[in-house]
């Protein structure tokens, strides 16, 4: 899963503490990958990148790595940039060429998020933005229990 510029941008407004058991991932990811990504959140003590996910649906278009974590660590909400993955015309969805499959929809992709089915890691491709903002948002913060609100940086 990657996500390439398109001319959308977002800033540490757009980006929302929700939480992760709303989240759906519709790819597995590679278990090396995450345990290096925990190593690091674990010594940043928290998230500096945001996920991107369908506001409608909460399926993950980028970050299962992160959710992942996330999972791992047990923490009750996760930094995210929601979009309207369905009508929105700029986010476009293409299939990396190692997956076995010849076409896929967003449809498709949302409809394997709400299955207990997965796609193989790097299935598909959103391209939507390279830039996220930068945020810090601490475990401790992630790790309570509240409604789904603005990040503040904490640095």
């Amino acid at each position: 899963m990657d996500l390439v510029g398109r001319g959308m941008s977002w800033d540490e407004g757009d980006v929302r503490l929700v939480p992760v058991e709303w989240l759906k991932a519709h790819e597995e990811i590679k278990p090396k990958n995450m345990e290096k990504l925990l190593e690091m959140t674990l010594k940043w003590d928290g998230f500096t990148k945001p996920l991107i996910a369908d506001k409608a649906t909460g399926t993950i278009l980028d970050g299962h790595h992160r959710f992942a974590v996330a999972q791992r660590l047990e923490l009750a909400r996760i930094p995210v940039v929601c979009i309207d993955y369905l009508d929105d015309d700029t986010v476009e969805l293409e299939l990396w060429p190692a997956s076995e499959l010849e076409s896929i929809s967003k449809q498709e992709v949302v409809d394997m998020a709400l299955s207990p089915d997965l796609y193989p890691p790097k299935t598909t491709r959103h391209r939507i933005s390279d830039y996220l903002p930068p945020i810090h948002v601490s475990l401790k913060r992630l790790s309570l229990l509240t409604p789904s609100q603005p990040v503040e940086n904490e640095s």
